[in-house]
């Protein structure tokens, strides 16, 4: 029949087979809108923050953020700097090095899409005027908390040179500690893979002076601030599981509410093995993407708070997924976050519609001029986080914008201003 699909052209590459896309749409003419234009720009805050604006021929536009954009936005060029000077015959090595330096950023795809699709959600909820909370599900809670990343010590520049010793001292982590929970957080994180013996870092194991130290800095840290504050402790996914292990055991009697990414990401047993062995609550998944994925690791049992990073995981529904694939399990989520206000803000309005929430990071406390990025459409002169929580802006989409005066002070070389 000739109206019938030649499937013979599409298994020949043709013609897509599912093809997604659409000529034409079907709705009342005030929200029959196409996107007409992407721009992006990136802010240099202690991260880059990869900014994309989405347009649209309604003159709506949508904002969203992508993970470090120096690698989401322009990815090959960049890896330039690790691979200079290096021997391209050591190419087991170089693997390595690349793993290492950019395991954070996961699959930079990813990062860029959830940039795009962060927007979508604030153009669709600026066209139906709503806040994006509504779009995805309406509200469990008014505000969401949030924990602090916490620096000890002092910052690299007033460090360089100087020992390690007497830069991250228990002294440092309880004082900084303390100024944290003085500004109203409830919970509060610290690096606590910091190096302050020699140590043979490609085996990723420490000897028992190393692990000592460890438990000094988090003994101090309770002993200013007490139990009655959430303390996590992140060891960016750079030991073995012998290490760990024995890191873990040390800290059992500090009540952690949580160790964070003790082992590789990858080392789904070693997280299962750690999680069996510990007293302490395992908390992993910035390195992962998709629902898919966390259900393997849910499934699994290798994890106790997943940690899908707001900003790569994919996107907002996609975080919605992580959550409840996570909550069939009884497992809670605490988002990994290095945002601007703006995926800052996104975040908090997903995680206000799901159930198993604990804490959304923030990560710019030493980022003075951070809160004022954006403007609350609802509230101006509100600041984005306050005692440790994020009020949700009620404004339509993500209920905030860019301050322009400010991105642009702040835009990072080559880049321009977009909003």
């Amino acid at each position: 029949m000739d109206d019938e699909p030649d499937y013979r052209i599409a298994a020949g590459g043709g013609v897509p087979w599912r093809d997604l896309s659409m000529e034409e749409t079907h709705r009342p003419p005030e929200r029959d809108i196409e996107i007409t234009n992407v721009e992006t720009m990136a802010i240099a805050g202690n991260f880059t923050w990869g900014i994309v604006k989405v347009e649209t021929d309604a003159g709506v536009y949508g904002l969203g953020e992508t993970f470090r954009a120096e690698a989401a936005l322009d990815m090959a060029e960049r890896l330039l700097v690790d691979l200079e000077g290096e021997n391209p015959l050591d190419i087991d090595r170089i693997t390595a090095l690349l793993n290492q330096r950019y395991t954070g950023s996961g699959r930079i795809g990813q990062a860029a899409f959830t940039g795009i699709e962060t927007a979508c959600w604030d153009i669709k909820g600026k066209v139906l005027d709503a806040p994006v909370y509504e779009l995805l599900g309406g509200k469990y809670r008014d505000r969401v908390k949030v924990y602090c990343d916490t620096h000890g010590g002092e910052s690299l520049g007033e460090a360089a040179g100087r020992d390690p010793k007497e830069v991250y001292t228990p002294e440092s982590y309880a004082r900084a500690a303390r100024e944290v929970v003085d500004e109203g957080f409830e919970a509060l994180k610290f690096d606590l893979d910091v190096l302050t013996h020699a140590t043979d870092t490609a085996a990723r194991r420490l000897d028992n002076a190393a692990v000592e130290h460890k438990v000094d800095l988090v003994e101090a840290v309770r002993e200013e601030i007490g139990y009655d504050v959430d303390l996590g402790m992140d060891l960016h996914w750079n030991f073995t599981t012998e290490t760990a292990a024995r890191i873990g055991k040390k800290l059992e009697p500090y009540d952690l509410a949580w160790l964070e990414d003790p082992v590789p990401p990858e080392q789904v047993e070693g997280h299962r093995h750690l999680r069996e062995k510990l007293d302490v609550p395992l908390l992993t998944g910035e390195n992962i993407m998709t629902a898919s994925r966390f259900a393997d690791l849910a499934s699994a049992g290798a994890m106790d708070i997943a940690a899908p990073d707001v900003n790569k995981c994919g996107g907002l529904w996609e975080l919605r997924k992580i959550a409840l694939v996570c909550e069939l399990q009884g497992i809670s989520l605490s988002p990994h976050n290095l945002s601007s206000p703006l995926g800052t803000v996104a975040g908090a309005h997903v995680c206000a519609t799901f159930p198993n929430f604990l804490a959304l990071e923030f990560h710019a406390r030493d980022v003075p001029w951070w809160g004022d990025l954006v403007r609350r459409v609802d509230d101006p002169d509100a600041p984005i986080i306050e005692d440790g929580y994020i009020d949700l802006p009620e404004g339509p989409g993500l209920g905030v914008e860019l301050d322009p005066t400010v991105a642009e002070r702040y835009l990072t070389d080559g880049s321009s201003l977009v909003v």
